[in-house]
């Protein structure tokens, strides 16, 4: 965290956008933690879709004004967003070429020969992002060793060239065989195009994603060409504005492994923002471990779109080399597009506050994966929308209430709710507008619990050891639904729970995470080769995170290991210090550890591969103080109540309604409740308690376990 000035975070989600100002608390500055020595300032806006950067620069302007912050103290503006990730979805980038060698044009299209409906004889495979018509080749050849096969054929490669323009493409994605260990041929291609084309923006993969497997590879240089001329007229147009404010401080983002870049290298690759908003909900709740000694957290963060679910184990966020976008198939992989970049692992379905609510032919609730999103919303914030949603259903179930709802641009209307309800669910179903929000209620608690599972079940784990951290603005009111259907002991709502992804972007280290992929195995172990690859991934992390911070750095290695045989890896953290001989053989000693620890046992007399190698630098982070656990205690009696359905017993009971800016740490409060602040709410049922802890984190759990 900054040790002076002010900072903003902003998140910009698919129905909210959410602004945090950071700066140091001076009443607070004695407290005993470093969370608690800084205030954080925020609000929430309707995310303006057709120019996401008004809705941030609104938010700024509010917020500077509300409280009397002069935008010129600005140290740093950090910004998170899910555009990248809408323009895949919803196929609206720029108009894209694909440039590969001669014979493998169709690599997109043929994909792999993995299955997500293995017995489906009818499968429909996803559309590739980049069509047939789109797609250009030219002859040359490298083998997997680097060396040249066929020379590159430069009066093919022009006659491509002259092609494109006559086209109109705006942006072309360049995928060799094999330029992971020689990119000469695209970079000569990259220099054609731009003598030719200069306005033309071109992504090589040899930058994009130096590793093999040319589907996974090809798929992730031409998603970074799609959206690559969005992001780059997008970013140019926030730091304008941003300078019209009078903020002149830097801008930097937040990329899918959960570290901040530099505005350019955003532009270059917005790929690696793909995943940035739910990045820093994961650095949110991984620092709130942190402070409380919790070494197993399942991260739970819903917003008004989506539902974002991610492990957290010893206070660090699990991470994947390559996740796919775009499922077309819920939950199942290999149905959506492969993006093979440096990523925090999670689990994303659509599933938030404004998910929309149907019913389909076998007469079952369905909710999402369409949302109604900020235009028009859900019917009950009487903004134009008809479509009943989850946030319609919690109006009606008394969760939240126009009274208590915080959101100072929105007025609930409960009858809208009501009649979308009946319209939508009730006509098709026989229900009242009672019964039709129990049943939307259910089907998206059930939903997450499902995602929750799934994601445990394919990493391994038991949740039964796990606590439930909920932020995002619609967490808490089904964090502790969830928490009864999976099993979890013990649930965290945080203070800033509402803006949590915002405040975590603030958390965040300055980092880069270096991918190359090197062949080599046990029978002859290429340790020189592995030792200059390991300093050049060293070196161009380095120079990327320099871009942001002079802070001291960490370095983190790792390569990717198999038996031989085997078609794919696990990742082996590499021993600190020189890389030699002797390393190389504690190397593969780890690896046959962590390979007993992935499948119970390990495999005798087989050589071992490393396939690919990874580098991550990093700025130094401090450790966050200890937090104080209260113990629950006598309930605290609550000012008021409301009529509210009650999971529990199934019952519509009185419910008391407290104002979390009154608990002090120690206060218990006893469910039904719901404890409402101005960016979410969270909701207890009859057999809950929450305490509030040092930090003012709200700890909540079933009666029969405190």
């Amino acid at each position: 965290m900054a040790s002076g000035g002010l900072r903003i975070g902003a998140d910009v989600g698919g129905t909210f956008t959410d602004v945090v100002v950071e700066r140091p608390n001076a009443q607070d500055a004695n407290a005993g933690t470093e969370y608690l020595s800084t205030e954080y300032l925020s609000t929430k806006v309707l995310t303006t879709h057709e120019a996401p950067e008004r809705g941030i620069l609104a938010g700024i302007e509010a917020l500077s004004t509300e409280h009397d912050i002069d935008l010129a103290d600005l140290e740093q503006v950090i910004h998170g967003t899910t555009l990248a990730t809408n323009a895949l979805i919803e196929r609206r980038g720029a108009r894209t070429a694909l440039v590969t060698t001669q014979g493998f044009r169709d690599v997109i299209e043929t994909r792999t020969e993995g299955r997500f409906e293995q017995y489906d004889i009818d499968i429909v495979l996803p559309t590739p992002l980049i069509a047939r018509c789109d797609r250009f080749v030219v002859p040359e050849r490298i083998n997997a060793r680097g060396e040249e096969l066929l020379p590159f054929d430069e009066a093919a490669a022009r006659q491509v060239v002259d092609q494109l323009v006559e086209g109109g493409y705006e942006s072309v994605a360049v995928g060799f065989l094999h330029s992971y260990r020689n990119a000469t041929n695209e970079r000569r291609f990259r220099d054609i195009v731009a003598a030719v084309a200069s306005d033309m923006t071109v992504s090589i993969s040899a930058e994009v994603s130096p590793q093999m497997r040319e589907f996974e590879r090809f798929n992730t240089v031409a998603a970074n060409a799609y959206v690559q001329p969005l992001m780059a007229s997008y970013l140019r147009r926030l730091e304008a504005g941003l300078r019209d404010l009078g903020a002149n401080c830097p801008l930097y983002l937040i990329h899918s492994g959960g570290g901040l870049i530099s505005v350019d290298t955003a532009a270059a690759f917005p790929v690696r923002l793909v995943e940035s908003g739910p990045a820093g909900g994961a650095i949110f709740a991984a620092h709130l471990a942190a402070r409380h000694g919790l070494d197993h957290i399942l991260s739970y963060d819903m917003g008004g779109t989506t539902a974002k679910i991610a492990l957290i184990e010893d206070h660090v966020p699990q991470t994947a080399k390559t996740f796919e976008v775009a499922r077309t198939t819920r939950f199942k992989k290999g149905s959506g597009m492969p993006i093979s970049i440096p990523v925090i692992e999670m689990i994303e379905i659509g599933a938030g506050g404004g998910s929309i609510a149907s019913v389909d032919n076998l007469g079952q609730i369905r909710i999402g994966p369409h949302s109604a999103g900020s235009e028009p919303g859900p019917a009950a914030y009487a903004l134009g929308g008809q479509r009943a949603t989850v946030t319609d259903a919690n109006v009606k179930l008394g969760r939240l209430h126009p009274d208590t709802f915080g959101a100072t641009s929105i007025t609930l209307d409960p009858g809208l709710a009501e009649e979308a309800l009946v319209r939508d669910i009730g006509v098709a179903l026989g229900f009242d507008a009672r019964t039709s929000a129990i049943g939307v209620a259910e089907m998206v608690d059930e939903n997450m619990t499902n995602a929750a599972r799934v994601h445990a079940v394919e990493n391994g784990k038991d949740l039964a050891d796990y606590t439930m951290v909920a932020f995002g603005g619609g967490a808490p009111l089904h964090a502790a639904r969830l928490m009864d259907k999976l099993g979890i002991r013990e649930l965290l709502v945080p203070v800033g729970a509402g803006v949590g992804s915002a405040i975590g972007f603030l958390l965040a280290p300055f980092s880069y995470e270096a991918v190359r992929s090197f062949y080599t195995s046990t029978d002859d172990f290429a340790v020189d080769e592995a030792v200059a690859l390991l300093n050049e991934l060293a070196d161009e992390a380095t120079t990327f995170v320099r871009q942001g911070t002079d802070a001291d750095l960490v370095v983190e290695r790792q390569v990717s290991m198999r038996y031989r045989g085997q078609g794919w890896e696990i990742p082996v953290t590499v021993p600190g210090g020189p890389f030699d001989l002797v390393a190389a053989d504690a190397l593969v000693t780890e690896f046959t550890k962590t390979y007993e620890r992935y499948f119970g046992r390990a495999i005798e007399g087989l050589a071992v591969e490393a396939v690919s190698w990874a580098v991550r630098v990093a700025s130094a982070a401090g450790v966050p103080g200890a937090v104080e656990r209260a113990p629950f205690g006598d309930p605290v009696i609550a000012d008021a109540d409301r009529t509210a359905h009650d999971t529990a017993t199934g019952r519509d009971m009185p419910t008391a309604v407290v104002e979390r800016d009154i608990l002090n740490p120690g206060d218990t409060v006893a469910g039904p409740a719901v404890i409402v602040e101005s960016q979410t709410t969270t909701v207890l049922s009859s057999h809950h308690l929450a305490v509030v802890d040092g930090d003012r984190s709200l700890r909540i759990r079933r009666q029969e376990n405190t």
